[in-house]
């Protein structure tokens, strides 16, 4: 093909080229696909909001589990009844992860002082160093543990991202599979009010 019509090939179906280039980068690039992701979070379209059905529901079952800390120490989350317990669940290598942390780290960042409050960012990667060379990449400042042992279904059923919020008492007031966005005035509004 002579370069002629390889430049005339290229104009007539420049656009094409382009939509396909970019397609087979979103499929191939995690970080293209939180990008993307990151953009939508940012329109406002996936607020987070306490749904009024799963507010204030009592559980009658065990949902405490086991998780470990920095150290390595195994912890239990019975042990901060009397407290808001925010869990969220992630992976490293997952786009919505990632698309909704930056909210994450925004609300860590603004609520992290009120001692009333515990944030439990549970990383589901099979290498924590990955998930650790993440959060140091982005300069995230979330603290980072790890399930030890079963999470009650009820808390996790294995889908990423997914969000739980305990009250006081240890029941589900917020339920949530998929990315959301965190750090909104009506969210933090509705989260300090179950203090």
């Amino acid at each position: 093909m002579s370069a002629a019509k390889y430049l005339l090939f290229i104009k007539k179906r420049g656009l094409a080229i382009l939509l396909y280039a970019f397609l087979v980068l979103i499929l191939v690039s995690p970080a293209a696909k939180s990008w993307i992701l990151q953009q939508l979070v940012a329109t406002g379209l996936f607020n987070a909001r306490f749904d009024k059905n799963v507010s204030g529901k009592s559980n009658s079952v065990n949902l405490s589990f086991d998780y470990l800390d920095n150290e390595g120490n195994i912890k239990n989350t019975a042990s901060l009844r009397g407290k808001i317990v925010f869990i969220n669940f992630w992976a490293s290598w997952c786009p919505p992860c990632r698309a909704e942390m930056v909210s994450l780290n925004q609300l860590y960042l603004k609520l992290k002082s009120d001692d009333r409050i515990v944030f439990l960012f549970l990383n589901e990667d099979d290498n924590k160093t990955k998930a650790i060379s993440y959060l140091r990449e982005k300069a995230f400042t979330l603290p980072l543990y790890t399930p030890s042992g079963g999470v009650p279904e009820m808390i996790f059923k294995g889908t990423l991202p997914t969000t739980v919020i305990l009250d006081k008492s240890g029941n589900v007031v917020f339920f949530h599979e998929g990315m959301r966005k965190y750090d909104t005035d009506t969210f933090i509004g509705q989260l300090k009010s179950l203090l």
